[in-house]
C-alpha cells in the first residue's frame, strides 16, 4: 500500500485538502485510491502511536489500522491527513524551531505502517506571517511567552525538512508554500492522490473561494469547465488572471502586529524564506511543487 500523510502545517489549508479530496472519494476509489473520513481513522492512529511510542507495528497492527481505514480489498494508495502530525499548533514555534518534534513524530508515523510505502506531504508559510498565525491561535496568555523564545530571523523550513529526511531517509517528501496554494491547489489535489494532472477533480477550485467575488470564481469555473487545458502550467496562468482581476483585496492582506516586528523586518524574514526555498530544492527526497 502507498499510504501518504498530509502533515500540516498548521495555519495553511486548515483541513481544506482533505474536504476537497473527499468529494471524489468515489472516484478515486474507482482507481484505488482511499481517501477516508478525518473521523475514520485520527482516533486510532493517535491511540496507536501513543501505544507503540515509536516502536515498528507488527503485522498484525498494521493490517488491523488499514482494515480500519480502507474498505476495498483493491485499494493501492491511502490518503490521511491531519495538521497535528507534527505537534499541536503552539509547538509549531517553541524551542526556536520549526516543529521541533518532527523527527520524532514523523518515525513513530512513518513506523506505524513498516510494510508499506510512506510519503509525506507539508505546505510550508512564510515565517513572516506562520509566526502571528501561530500566535493568534494560541491562548492570549501564552502569547508573550511563545514570542519570548524565538528568534524569528532562524526559523528555517529546509532545517525541519532536513531533520525529516534524516530520520526518514527511505520516505519522500512533497512540499509547497502556502502562498502559492490559490495557484498550485489542483496540482496539490492531484499528486497527493497520484492521479494525472489532467484529470478533472470536483474541489478543484474550493481554495480559491474565500479570496475571490462571487462572480469571478463562477467565471474562472466557467471558462475552466468549457475550455481545454492541455497542462497544469496553462490552468496556473488563467487562475492567476482571474484572481488579478477578481481577487477580494482585504482577504489577500496579511495584517502583522507583533511587538518589535517592523516593516524592515518582515521584509528580511519574507527574503530569507525565497532563499530557503532555494535550499530546499536541494534536498534530496524533497520535491518542491512550484507555481
Amino acid at each position: 500500500m502507498q499510504i501518504c500523510f498530509h502533515l500540516g502545517a498548521h495555519c495553511t489549508d486548515d483541513d481544506h485538502l482533505i474536504k476537497s479530496l473527499l468529494k471524489n472519494s468515489g472516484q478515486l476509489a474507482k482507481q484505488g485510491i482511499a481517501v477516508p473520513g478525518p473521523g475514520r481513522y485520527r482516533g486510532l492512529l493517535a491511540d496507536a502511536l501513543v501505544k507503540l511510542q515509536g516502536a515498528q507495528a507488527d503485522d498484525e497492527t498494521q493490517e488491523m489500522l488499514l482494515d480500519s481505514f480502507v474498505d476495498s480489498t483493491d485499494a493501492r494508495r491511502l490518503v490521511l491527513g491531519h495538521k497535528n502530525f507534527m505537534g499541536a499548533p503552539h509547538r509549531a514555534i517553541e524551542n526556536n524551531q520549526l516543529y521541533h518534534l518532527a523527527k520524532r513524530n514523523t518515525v513513530w508515523i512513518r513506523n506505524l505502517f513498516a510494510n508499506h510505502d510512506v510519503s509525506f506531504f507539508i505546505g510550508m508559510r512564510n515565517p513572516a506571517t506562520f509566526v502571528p498565525a501561530i500566535l493568534h491561535s494560541a491562548p492570549v496568555a501564552d502569547r508573550a511567552a511563545l514570542l519570548a523564545q524565538i528568534d524569528p530571523h532562524g526559523l528555517r523550513w529546509s532545517d525541519t525538512l532536513m531533520t525529516i529526511r534524516e530520520a526518514n531517509p527511505a520516505t519522500p517528501i512533497t512540499v509547497w508554500c502556502n502562498e502559492d496554494t490559490p495557484l498550485l491547489w489542483p496540482d496539490i489535489m492531484h499528486t497527493i492522490a497520484g492521479v494525472n494532472g489532467t484529470q478533472l477533480l470536483s474541489g478543484a477550485l474550493d481554495i480559491l473561494q474565500p479570496i475571490m467575488v462571487p462572480e469571478g470564481l463562477d467565471r474562472l469555473r466557467d471558462y475552466l469547465d468549457n475550455t481545454e487545458m492541455p497542462t497544469p502550467q496553462q490552468r496556473r496562468r488563467v487562475i492567476a488572471t482571474f484572481l488579478e482581476k477578481y481577487a477580494i483585496p482585504e482577504a489577500l492582506e496579511e495584517e502583522i502586529d507583533l511587538p518589535g516586528w517592523t516593516e524592515d523586518m518582515i521584509d528580511d524574514l519574507t527574503d530569507a524564506y525565497d532563499r530557503d526555498l532555494d535550499r530546499i530544492e536541494r534536498i534530496e527526497g524533497v520535491t518542491l511543487l512550484l507555481a
